[in-house]
């Protein structure tokens, strides 16, 4: 009993011992808590005194480096959802708002970042090709802080300070031994409509002159398309080549026009006379007056990297017109359809490129009998002439080394009877180029760099080129007796070459032909701009 009593009273005391130890284990943890608190509030401490001082500017531009670095990088490797939640315009104080929202409105359907820095770039250029701003900055922004994963858009332009401008130029074609004055006067968005109104004047001697006037749009309210209207009055002089005078007048209306497509309507009064009463038959017939009522459509592709010396790329053109839409008998009626085609591709050395190219055309009248009547006559083919079959896409109508309307079909002049003495002689008065309705040329030219540096810095250099064409009649059954034999061996050829000097002020072409010699082409101009402020 003893020894059970003394194992009690150690069990007791055992007990009493660990609840004694509880409390001070407690205290113990207590302890331990505040002083983790105490740390953090240390750390807090030394964090918020390292936040006060001042970051160095090197780490401060290395940080946005790194952040700008990063944005790429995502941006480059994945697509970053983004909506435009609105698109402020700033700085237009008299272009209508609409007109700038219209050339921007690829923005707001935008989702992705990539997407609206892409419809940013287009939205800047198009601005920048109505001509009406000096500047143009499109900023991307936040959006509202309530609305996360948007960006709100900043056009601000800079309005024109001159809305007058104008350009005068020189201009001469020596095979035909006539000069031109060119000029003309444009005045920019007079409405705030993004509008371009000018004037134009060209008067060549003993050649042509015209005096033109028009407008256009580059859109109007709900439509999309630009509006064009011109009214114009053209002079052309034909008396040595043709024996004729032409005189038009008309207005020309702009329905569609784009990068690729062009549609115009176009009315005219157009009179024919002869002044010099040596006319050949088939020129005669047409003398008088008609009435031109015409649709025009025109499909362009031009992939070309430069348009006055291109290394590389191709260019296609396609022109319909049809002609006769009023009820007038006087009204011209006829089909004409063009094809220009233009391929260059580089050589590899001194930076030299093959050019070629190919333009065909047609041309018939239409109604009862069409194939017995003639072709409008201003509305034919003409080859000749020296302007660069490189830099025009125009149809069927340059051949270098031949005169203006130097090929194609010829008919006697009427015979002019001299009385002397009372003796009746017939004196010939040469022939007429009538034109035809059926037209084919093809050239091949080669460009390449001068050796010399000081020549290609300044973008002078040489060519070598070979032409080849052919026009022929189809009207009046002159088809019937055409056959593909007669056709090409008809063709007419020529081959040379040739230095060629641009500058900011003329264009100079000097070539050589082994049959007609040395041929020099000079173009000047002189651009001027007007200032006009209403700045007080």
């Amino acid at each position: 009993m003893a020894a059970s009593l003394q194992e009690e009273r150690k069990e007791q005391s055992s007990v009493a011992d660990g609840e004694d130890e509880k409390p001070s284990n407690g205290e113990d943890e207590e302890d331990d808590g505040d002083e983790i608190e105490e740390e953090e509030e240390e750390e807090e401490e030394e964090e918020g005194e390292e936040r006060q001082k001042p970051v160095p500017k090197e780490s401060r531009t290395r940080l946005q480096r790194e952040k700008m670095e990063n944005l790429f990088r995502r941006i480059s490797t994945e697509r970053v959802p983004l909506r435009v939640h609105d698109v402020v315009i700033k700085g237009n104080t008299k272009t209508k708002d609409w007109l700038i929202e219209a050339e921007v409105e690829a923005i707001k359907n935008a989702t992705t970042v990539q997407e609206l820095l892409q419809a940013a770039t287009i939205a800047n250029a198009r601005l920048h090709r109505l001509g009406i701003f000096d500047s143009v900055n499109i900023t991307l922004d936040s959006g509202p802080p309530e609305l996360p994963g948007t960006s709100n858009v900043i056009v601000e332009v800079v309005e024109t300070k001159s809305p007058l401008t104008g350009d005068i130029g020189i201009f001469s074609k020596p095979e035909a031994r006539s000069w031109s004055l060119e000029g003309s006067l444009k005045v920019k968005n007079l409405l705030g409509f993004g509008d371009l109104w000018d004037g134009s004047l060209s008067y060549g001697w003993d050649q042509t002159s015209e005096i033109s006037a028009g407008v256009a749009f580059p859109r109007f309210k709900g439509w999309a398309n630009p509006l064009l209207a011109r009214l114009s009055l053209l002079s052309q002089d034909w008396l040595k080549f043709s024996s004729y005078k032409e005189r038009v007048s008309g207005i020309s209306l702009g329905l569609i026009s784009s990068k690729n497509h062009d549609l115009a309507y176009n009315l005219s009064w157009r009179t024919l006379t002869d002044p010099s009463q040596m006319a050949s038959r088939s020129v005669r017939r047409q003398l008088g007056h008609g009435l031109l009522s015409s649709i025009k459509y025109t499909f362009k592709i031009d992939q070309r990297n430069s348009h006055l010396r291109p290394t590389r790329g191709y260019a296609f053109v396609s022109t319909s017109q049809v002609g006769g839409l009023a009820p007038d008998h006087r009204c011209l009626r006829f089909l004409r359809q063009e094809f220009d085609l233009r391929y260059a591709f580089p050589l590899g050395f001194y930076h030299t490129a093959l050019n070629f190219g190919v333009s065909c055309g047609v041309l018939f009248p239409w109604g009862r009998g069409f194939l017995n009547k003639p072709s409008p006559l201003p509305e034919r083919f003409f080859l000749g002439g020296n302007s660069s079959p490189v830099c025009t896409l125009g149809g069927p109508t340059t051949l270098l080394g031949f005169k203006t309307r130097g090929l194609g079909p010829t008919e006697p002049r009427r015979q002019v009877r001299d009385n002397f003495d009372d003796e009746s002689s017939d004196t010939y008065s040469g022939r007429d180029y009538v034109g035809g309705d059926l037209a084919l040329t093809t050239f091949a030219d080669i460009s390449f760099d001068l050796p010399l540096r000081v020549f290609q810095e300044a973008g002078i250099h040489g060519h070598f080129f070979a032409c080849a064409g052919n026009v022929t009649r189809l009207t009046e059954n002159a088809c019937r007796d055409l056959s593909f034999q007669k056709f090409r061996k008809s063709f007419r050829s020529s081959a040379g070459f040739g230095i060629i000097v641009p500058t900011k002020l003329f264009r100079m072409e000097v070539s050589f032909f082994p049959e007609t010699g040395i041929y020099i082409k000079l173009s000047i101009w002189c651009p001027c701009v007007f200032n006009c402020c209403n700045e007080v």
